[in-house]
């Protein structure tokens, strides 16, 4: 893979030899920020409407409830109702000047693009202090906002998996409890996950949240769905749907992914029942399948799920010691625990559901 990455800052291409990586941009700047990527050899870029919008979204809910994060204030500011009010007009301001930006820097990057990379587009908003205080109330309010931001664009390079691969598959663990301000996309959780990521088990590559230790949440950087028996499907085994697909709602607390949508509005167009509601682990034996999803890996099947001995999340320092149990594994039919749990598995591995995984994840390219 090209280890070549390019950076935009506020219009102007970085000229620096040594273009820091995603994650160091991130940790080192506030902001809300919003990844994604090309498709098809770089042909497109994969929903990037949708991108621009939730950006401009979260950056107005950071300035509306917390500007720290989005200025990177050593405390909880609290902004003037004149300062606010400009921040009115955020995504006719901040579209513009990415989109700008994207063109400056997309062909520089086409150039240093082997085959079979994609681009991946990471793009950050961060708060200006120096120009928010030289603000004068005269000023235009596009003016204002546009002054108040700094804009920066990253593009990196990334091999996308193939989908349903056995060394693609998500293997999770639940580890802490949920986000802050989940509705945003916001760069310091890039520092705060590092907590979780640390108490995660071996061969883990997804951390899970939880605030009661029963609702799952979302993932550290993905959105989390089961396809779930409904409970009455025993009662009406004629139905034509006896499962649905569940992933917590907007309101418990969770990132309004871009993905996390679109597979909502292919349930709704097929007629597939879809439920946003929290899955919840006491009721885990009616799950059939499990996938995560997100801006660069799509839709990944869940293989597994690992649990702490105890769920007792609201002290995470019971976490730490990795007392783990696997409760929950090859769910549709990979590297079974015991015969018992093969023959199931393999039973399970030729049903609907994961069919139906397969169908969502194929009908995304609808979208592009």
């Amino acid at each position: 893979m090209s280890m070549c990455k390019f950076l935009v800052v506020n219009g102007v291409v970085s000229q620096s030899v040594e273009v820091p990586p995603v994650s160091s941009l991130l940790e080192t700047h506030p902001g809300a920020y919003t990844t994604s990527r090309t498709h098809c050899n770089a042909s497109c870029l994969l929903f990037w409407e949708r991108h621009l919008r939730r950006l401009a979204d979260s950056a107005r809910i950071l300035v509306e409830s917390r500007p720290d994060l989005l200025f990177g204030l050593g405390d909880k500011r609290v902004f003037s109702k004149s300062h606010c009010a400009s921040f009115s007009l955020w995504e006719s301001v901040i579209c513009p000047r990415v989109d700008d930006s994207l063109r400056k820097l997309l062909p520089i990057a086409l150039k240093g693009r082997s085959s079979k990379e994609e681009l991946v587009i990471t793009t950050l908003v961060s708060g200006n202090l120096r120009n928010l205080g030289d603000l004068d109330e005269g000023d235009g309010k596009q003016d204002r906002v546009f002054r108040a931001l700094d804009v920066y664009v990253h593009i990196g390079f990334y091999v996308p998996p193939v989908f349903g691969d056995e060394d693609n598959c998500g293997r999770l663990a639940v580890v802490g409890r949920g986000r802050d301000i989940a509705r945003a996309k916001f760069a310091k959780w890039v520092r705060q996950r590092k907590k979780f990521e640390g108490l995660k088990p071996p061969l883990v590559n997804e951390i899970l949240l939880t605030n009661d230790g029963d609702q799952i949440l979302e993932g550290g950087v993905t959105n989390f769905f089961v396809v779930c028996r409904k409970d009455d499907s025993s009662s009406n085994p004629e139905n034509r749907f006896i499962y649905e697909v569940q992933t917590a709602s907007i309101n418990e607390g969770v990132l309004p992914g871009i993905v996390r949508q679109l597979i909502i509005e292919v349930c709704l167009a097929k007629e597939i029942p879809v439920r946003e509601v929290a899955p919840s682990w006491s009721q885990r034996e009616l799950w059939e399948e499990a996938f995560i999803t997100n801006g660069l890996r799509l839709v990944q099947h869940v293989e597994s799920i690992q649990v702490p001995s105890s769920l007792e999340l609201k002290n995470l320092s019971l976490l730490a010691d990795n007392s783990w149990k696997e409760i929950m594994a090859s769910i549709v039919g990979w590297d079974a625990l015991s015969d018992m749990r093969e023959e199931s598995c393999l039973k399970k591995s030729n049903s609907a559901p994961k069919v139906l995984v397969w169908f969502l994840q194929s009908h995304l390219a609808f979208f592009v």
